[in-house]
């Protein structure tokens, strides 16, 4: 049964560094999160020189009871990360280049997101507390699921013998002639 998801706000440091590309000024890349953080919106967390680390929004992270095995296969990566959604901000905001659409756990659900191609999804290191926090609700909350395998259903269909020439045609010699139409040769 789904329960109401558990939720924690999660702030979002994007960093800003000039780009290499002739096309575009800068690269923004989605670099760490901040464990309930309060709301804002691209506020400047540090500068050096001209890279730059923005607190570009506060999101919710969701945890479903019902997804704990993404979130079991997430914790046992290498690197357990949480997958940062964006998606192109107005057209001509210099200031604010990308939204914040989710921040996510599930390694499924960033699939889903890499598998469309229209948003930008960064995978970003869990601090070692939100490891901890997922973990535990994992703990409290995951059913291993009982395999079930399925039984083939007791009708015979390798009777039928299909595709064995024109049922119009009498002879056994040939079942592979075409039907007469008729006409006497």
């Amino acid at each position: 049964m789904r329960q109401a998801p558990v939720s924690l706000p999660l702030g979002i440091v994007v960093r800003r560094t000039p780009s290499v590309s002739r096309w575009a000024p800068w690269a923004y890349k989605a670099v760490s999160v901040i464990p309930g953080a309060g709301a804002a919106e691209w506020q400047v967390l540090r500068e050096d020189g001209d890279v730059v680390e923005y607190h570009a929004a506060t999101v919710p992270l969701e945890l479903w009871n019902t997804d704990t095995e993404a979130y079991l296969t997430g914790l046992s990566a290498r690197v357990p990360s949480i997958g940062v959604v964006m998606r192109d901000g107005a057209e001509g905001d210099t200031d604010h280049p990308y939204d914040v659409l989710l921040a996510t756990a599930s390694p499924y659900e960033c699939q889903d997101y890499a598998d469309s191609g229209e948003e930008l999804l960064e995978l970003v290191p869990m601090p070692e507390g939100l490891v901890a926090l997922i973990r535990d609700f994992v703990q409290e909350h995951h059913e291993e699921e009982v395999f079930v395998k399925r039984r083939r259903d007791k009708s015979r269909v390798d009777g039928v013998e299909d595709g064995r020439g024109d049922p119009r045609i009498s002879q056994l010699s040939d079942v592979f002639r075409a039907p007469r139409t008729g006409r006497p040769n």
